[in-house]
């Protein structure tokens, strides 16, 4: 697989990772262990090398999944996961924690769970407002002398929070979610990883699948699976949305590839400091998505793609309310 640079003066990595938060959470029945690793495996096997997890996901399940699968294959991964999220006691509501003791205690769990003495990049998965970044990112910079963590990251960090925790220490890299649904990162946060020197991390650059046009209604999501109560899955914005995947699917056919290996190959475009790291839960649609590596767009399919799916086009906020003030902060 071809590689990528994680920002100016960071790792190497596969310009493809891996997202394995659906292997344990959120995407209805989470996979078993043999499942997890296959799909990992599988990868490993592909040239794929950057894989992403996090305490919440689960929670703590997904860190194990990883450990386990990496258990004999460690040197040839490259880890990232995420700490700052937890959920309260009854597990109704979700808080965020970057406190230095925070720091401290996650680092110590995520490094057990995955069986590993280091974490290769270690991402705040979400700014703490009631703890300055600077507070945050220089307890993490600890952890980098200490030899537990190679290289810092953020999650969803504004401009200007970026640009205050990376003077306190390098950040290496930003994940945000982006894709053709979600271009936002474009207004601002491209200039000041460019200008930084940081690298670009997006998260569902699938659009949580949807992008990939195999969701045609919401009864094709199992119960319990979050995007039930995600509002670009919801209502008159679903149908709206999927007009605007089947464009696309329009084009991809003209390429000889699929929607979701179009739309991913479209955020490669975007940039050589980018890497995104879609999520599945199986080999075959892994191997569609490492394949966009391989795809070649020219400007006239850029054009293309933007005038049937312009910035700003989807229909309905990328997150439910209750989750959108962590959002850019």
């Amino acid at each position: 697989m071809k590689t990528r640079k994680l920002g100016r003066s960071g790792p190497e990595v596969s310009a493809i990772g891996l997202g394995c938060m659906g292997m344990a959470s959120f995407y209805g029945t989470p996979s078993d262990e043999a499942q997890a690793a296959a799909v990992i495996h599988r990868a490993l096997d592909l040239g794929l090398t950057f894989f992403d997890t996090a305490e919440m996901y689960g929670p703590h399940t997904n860190e194990v999944q990883v450990g386990t699968a990496l258990k004999d294959r460690r040197d040839k991964a490259f880890v990232a996961t995420k700490f700052g999220i937890g959920w309260n006691a009854d597990r109704t509501a979700l808080a965020v924690d970057g406190s230095p003791a925070n720091v401290r205690r996650a680092i110590e769990g995520s490094l057990q769970r995955l069986g590993m003495d280091h974490v290769d990049l270690y991402y705040l998965h979400r700014v703490d407002p009631n703890t300055p970044i600077e507070e945050t990112v220089g307890a993490m910079g600890e952890l980098v002398k200490e030899g537990k963590v190679r290289f810092l990251g953020l999650s969803e960090a504004a401009p200007e929070t970026l640009r205050r925790g990376h003077a306190e220490h390098p950040i290496t890299a930003l994940q945000t979610e982006y894709s053709l649904w979600s271009r936002e990162p474009e207004d601002a946060l491209f200039a000041t990883c460019e200008d930084l020197g940081i690298g670009f991390v997006p998260y569902s650059p699938l659009g949580r699948g949807f992008l990939s046009g195999d969701i045609k209604s919401v009864d094709d999501l199992e119960p319990g699976d979050f995007r039930r109560t995600n509002p670009r899955f919801m209502g008159e914005n679903f149908q709206k949305n999927l007009d605007l995947v089947e464009a696309v699917k329009g084009i991809a056919a003209d390429k000889g590839v699929t929607a979701a290996q179009l739309a991913l190959a479209w955020v490669l475009a975007q940039g050589e400091h980018l890497v995104p790291i879609p999520g599945t839960r199986r080999i075959p649609t892994l191997e569609d998505n490492i394949a966009a590596a391989e795809i070649v767009l020219t400007q006239e399919d850029l054009s293309r793609i933007e005038a049937v799916f312009p910035k700003g086009a989807a229909q309905g906020h990328r997150y439910a309310e209750a989750a959108r003030s962590s959002l850019n902060r």
